[in-house]
């Protein structure tokens, strides 16, 4: 019989894409992949390293997976990984810890399969990770997550991903023109590009400083693949976000107008202490921008509160500064001490209850912008892309410009677009809907 293996993912989707190209790794050794939650020979957790309490869930997985079968062979990779072997290698139950090099190469390091009374360590130094793995992953039977870029050379204060992934470094044009091919050729309706810092794409393989091709010959390049109906663009810096793609975007029947801009502080003083390579005029001039050749589209900011120096006046401003900004909702992260980051020596520490009061508001504030964007788009026709999950009876849906939509259980529906006309916000705050038509695309 075959052995069998299942993966847990956390972290972003840029995670999600490389576990998919780890899981096709095992499949050609003839393992047989199952659920995380089902009896497994080898448990592969693939971990991340931006928020603290990723680092604690990590335990938590490895216990799951003992409990499923507690003679099973358990692997850690990814980014928690490459920055604190030693420190999940010594959680029990872990046998192996693969770095950012490594990881890709999985099965080489599996022998006998037999426990460890500690976990065997392979982890590069981060300047060894200068080779490029292209990946993609296919989370459902409707959207695919295609990674394009790896690791950055910016040098954030808070920031451990340079840490734990290594320089700017991009797939080849052909590469990744040839996994979107493959990833139509599958029947899914939908790209989303994933990186680390997807706006430096171009970068050579081994951190060659010459741009190949630029993120716009990317976006142009993707634009003509036969079979893929939505090309979404997931987190880009505001300032490798250029007026071209924009415009491009917006001339594009491909490429949907969403655009996730991180921001991280609308105080011009606080983004200079975090080393982010813009202010906040440049995010006023992209969100304008955006507006004007698309007035519909959607634009979602992160932003982290609680950094190091982060007074009330500061944290107002921001506040103010999102409030005033015509954006469609926040992802709002509390800031988090991180190891080897400079923002961790940092004096003025704003105190846990400061950041979590903070962090409540700017959560609170991204509902009433959630609403007030999806009232702007009651009334007109959009086009859902349907999803494969039975959720309490209903099945949801993505419009092009990311409103969230639902409507009773059809399983006829799943993985087809429609164009529909938005009617109204439920209790939940998801969106109704009437059909306008019949299957754009089936």
């Amino acid at each position: 019989m075959n052995k069998k293996v299942a993966f847990y993912t956390l972290g972003c989707k840029l995670n999600f894409s490389e576990t998919s190209t780890i899981a096709r790794s095992f499949e050609k050794e003839d393992f047989e992949r199952v659920d995380f939650s089902e009896k497994a020979d080898i448990y592969v957790i693939n971990t991340c390293s931006v928020t603290e309490n990723a680092d604690k869930r990590f335990k938590t997985i490895v216990k799951q997976a003992q409990k499923s079968n507690p003679d099973a062979f358990v692997a850690a990779v990814g980014c928690y990984a490459q920055l604190k072997p030693e420190e999940l290698a010594a959680v029990d139950g872990v046998d192996l810890v693969l770095g950012a090099t490594e990881k890709f190469k999985i099965t080489d390091y599996l022998n006998d399969l037999s426990k460890n009374d500690r976990g065997e360590v392979h982890s590069c130094e981060i300047e060894d990770a200068d080779f490029y793995v292209g990946s993609y992953a296919i989370g459902d039977r409707t959207r695919a997550f295609l990674k394009v870029q790896d690791g950055c050379d910016y040098k954030c204060t808070y920031c451990t991903i340079p840490l734990a992934r290594g320089i700017s470094r991009s797939d080849t044009l052909e590469n990744v023109l040839h996994n979107a091919r493959e990833i139509a050729s599958k029947d899914i309706k939908e790209i989303v590009l994933t990186g680390v810092n997807i706006g430096d794409y171009g970068k050579g393989e081994f951190g060659n400083k010459k741009h190949e091709h630029t993120f716009l010959d990317l976006v142009k390049a993707l634009d003509t693949i036969d079979g893929i109906h939505r090309l979404r663009i997931s987190s880009i810096e505001p300032n490798l976000l250029k007026n071209e793609t924009i415009d491009f975007v917006s001339q594009s029947d491909v490429f949907v107008p969403h655009f996730h801009i991180p921001l991280q502080s609308g105080s011009d003083e606080i983004l200079k202490l975090m080393r982010r390579r813009y202010l906040s005029n440049l995010y006023v001039d992209r969100v304008k921008r955006i507006k004007e050749t698309m007035p519909h589209a959607c634009i979602g900011v992160d932003v982290i509160v609680g950094f190091p120096g982060e007074t009330d006046e500061h944290f107002l401003e921001t506040y103010h500064f999102l409030n005033e900004l015509d954006i469609s909702y926040l992802h709002v992260f509390t800031y988090s001490e991180r190891d080897n980051t400079l923002a961790a020596e940092m004096n003025h520490v704003v105190p846990q209850k400061v950041r979590s009061k903070r962090s409540k508001m700017l959560r609170g504030l991204s509902v009433k912008k959630r609403r007030a964007f999806y009232e702007s788009q009651l009334g007109t026709v959009r086009t859902v892309l349907f999803e494969g999950e039975n959720k309490s009876g209903y099945i949801h849906g993505f419009t092009e410009n990311y409103v969230k939509v639902k409507t009773p259980w059809n399983p006829e529906l799943v993985n087809t677009l429609h164009q529909v006309e938005l009617t109204q916000i439920d209790e939940d705050g998801l969106v109704r809907f009437e059909f306008v038509s019949n299957a754009v695309s089936a």
